[in-house]
Formats: structure tokens, sequence, C-alpha cells
């Protein structure tokens, strides 16, 4: 088994003396998601389908103010926790998610987008004053509770103990964040996602899937992650053509 962390023990900016605990923190919040994962069954005017399509859309907006990657990831945990809690019709899906958005860039980025901004991403469909407004609602519906572990905060640490290159490190990334659109991977956890993701770029690279290492840092064994990999594998190798802000996205 490497030690991971022995490159950087000179490093201040690495913490290498705190990132175990803060791991062990991640762990005990992430079996805490905030949903239900069959929320969607609640929902009586929209549907999966409306929800991988709004997330196809949100990674081209993410993809065009260059927002950092935590940020796509807190705005569909947003929305997840959001339509928990409340049913939304049709018309109004839009309307959080590019709040959810909005709210996830006050959060992770230096220089969020303006609203009137994300007025025009969405073709003028609402106003600054309906996002505005949904914000606060949607912010007292979570109680304003933004803080969330989310899958991307394991994938950076696992493609670490992966020992990844620039190829398995965007095929991982490429993997994690197609399981924003699917509700099949919401019953598994962040870590597991991201522990399944590294896997199959592994393996994809033409390298052992797994090792002690991984096995050591992620605290899955191989076994363990067949599960995730069942449900992750069907759609990772479908030729659906409707969905494609993600492909294009790592194949530019």
């Amino acid at each position: 088994m490497d030690d991971i962390d022995a490159v950087d023990a000179d490093n201040p900016l690495a913490c290498v003396e705190y990132v175990e605990n803060q791991y062990a923190h991640y762990r005990e919040k992430e079996c805490r998601p905030g949903y239900d994962p069959s929320y969607m069954s609640k929902q009586p005017y929209i549907n999966v389908r409306m929800r991988a399509i709004l997330v196809d859309w949100l990674v081209e907006v993410h993809y065009k103010f260059k927002c950092c990657p935590e940020t796509l990831y807190l705005t569909v945990n947003l929305i997840d926790r959001f339509l928990d809690r409340k049913q939304v019709p049709r018309p109004k899906l839009q309307l959080v998610g590019v709040t959810a958005f909005l709210i996830a860039c006050k959060y992770e980025e230096i220089y969020p987008p303006e609203v009137k901004e994300l007025v025009y991403m969405t073709d003028g469909a609402y106003t600054r004053k309906q996002i505005i407004d949904m914000e606060a609602f949607m912010l007292a519906t979570l109680k304003f509770q933004v803080t969330v572990c989310t899958t991307h905060c394991f994938l950076v640490r696992f493609l670490k103990a992966g020992h990844a290159d620039n190829k398995m490190y965007f095929l991982a990334s490429y993997i994690s964040e197609r399981t924003l659109q699917e509700v099949d991977i919401l019953c598994f956890l962040p870590s597991m996602v991201a522990a399944a993701a590294v896997y199959l770029a592994r393996r994809n690279c033409g390298l052992r899937p797994w090792s002690p290492t991984l096995t050591h840092y992620t605290k899955y064994t191989e076994e363990a992650l067949l599960p995730c990999l069942r449900v992750l594998s069907p759609w990772l190798n479908s030729r659906s053509q409707s969905l494609q802000a993600i492909r294009k996205k790592y194949g530019a």
C-alpha cells in the first residue's frame, strides 16, 4: 500500500495532518444526504427524464461560465433536496435549476454570474424577480443548509489514490458527472459513486481496476462496488443522442 500523502508532507497547503480526519467527517455527513432517493415518485408533474434534461442543460451553463466542478455537484444536490420537499410544476423546473445554480455559484465561486446573465441563459423564460424570489424560497425550504458532501469531494482523493494521469482524471470526471443525470444513482453514497468512477476509469485505461491502496483510501473492496457498477455500466455504454452536453464537454 502506498502513502499517497507522503509527497505532500512538506506542502502546508495540502494539510496532510488533517486530511484523514477531514474525510472521516465527509463519510459521516454523506450518510445523511438530505433527500429520499425515490423522491421522484412523489412528483406528479415532472419525471426522471425531465430532471436529466435539466441537468444536461445545467452542464452547458456551468461550462459556459467556466465554474469550478464543486459548483455543478452542489447545484444538482440543491435541486434534489428541494424537489424532495416541494412538488414543482413542469414550467417551473428550469427556474428551480437556474436558481440552484445561482446559489451554488454564490457559495463556491469568487465571481458568481449576475442574475441578468441567468435570465439571458433561460432565454427570458423567467424574470429577475422570479429568480430572486425562488432563491429566497429555496433557501428557506432547505433551512439555509447549503454545505454538503458530494461525489466530487471523494473523487479528487480517490484519483490521487489511483495515481491518476490526465487521461484517467478526465475519464473519471466524465463518468462522475454522468451520474448526476441518473436518479438510479441517488441510492448510493457519494463515496461509492466516486470509487466506482475511478474503478471504471482505470479499467478503461487498461490498468488493473483496483488495488490495496485504493481499498485502503476508499474503504471499499472491489466486491463492495459491484452493486453500483451494475447500475453504472448499462447507461455508460448507451449511445443515446439526446443528452450530449457532458459528452461534448469532455470530447472537446
